[in-house]
C-alpha cells in the first residue's frame, strides 16, 4: 500500500510520533504589520529624552570621576549615586527608543521621570541657589511634558 496518504486513518505512525506527536504543521504566514511613522510631535519628545539621557550619562562619569579622584564621605553612597543615575541614564535611553517607535509601554516612565527631574530642577534652581542647572533642567522637563501631552502624540498612543 504504497499509494496511502501520509494522514489516512489507516497509515501506521511510528511509536515516537504517538507519544511524542507528529510535526506541526507550518504556521500561515503573519500579515505583514504596517507601522505608521511616529507623529512629529511624539519624535521630537523622543530626542528631548535622548538629550536628557545623553546628559544623565555624562552626570554619572562626572559622579564617578568626582567618587574615584575625590574623598568622598562614604565610599558606598558615592557609588550608589553614580549607579542610581546611570539607572536612569539607561531607563530614559530605552524610553527614547521607545517614544521613537510609538510603543505603549514608553509614555508612563518618561512622564514619570518627568515629575522626578521637575522635583530635581525647582530643589535645584530655588532652594539650593544653583540656577543654571536646574532652570535648564526645568526647561527640558516643560517641553517635554507639553509635547507628550498634544493631539497628535495622546492620538498616536491611544492607537496602540
Amino acid at each position: 500500500m504504497s499509494g496511502q496518504q501520509e494522514d489516512a486513518p489507516g497509515r501506521r505512525r511510528p511509536r515516537a510520533e504517538g507519544l511524542l506527536g507528529g510535526a506541526a504543521e507550518p504556521a500561515a504566514p503573519r500579515p505583514q504589520r504596517v507601522r505608521e511613522p511616529a507623529p512629529a510631535a511624539v519624535r521630537r519628545a523622543a530626542l528631548v529624552v535622548a538629550v536628557e539621557a545623553v546628559a544623565l550619562a555624562v552626570l554619572a562619569g562626572v559622579l564617578l570621576v568626582l567618587t574615584l579622584t575625590g574623598n568622598p564621605d562614604s565610599v558606598g553612597r558615592a557609588l550608589a549615586e553614580v549607579v542610581y543615575v546611570g539607572l536612569g541614564a539607561a531607563l530614559l535611553t530605552g524610553a527614547a527608543v521607545g517614544l521613537w517607535r510609538v510603543s505603549g509601554w514608553a509614555r508612563g516612565p518618561v512622564v514619570a521621570l518627568q515629575l522626578l527631574l521637575g522635583v530635581f530642577g525647582y530643589t535645584t534652581a530655588f532652594q539650593a541657589g544653583q540656577p543654571l542647572i536646574g532652570v535648564p533642567v526645568l526647561a527640558l522637563v516643560a517641553v517635554e511634558l507639553y509635547l507628550l501631552a498634544t493631539p497628535e502624540a495622546r492620538l498616536a498612543f491611544f492607537d496602540r
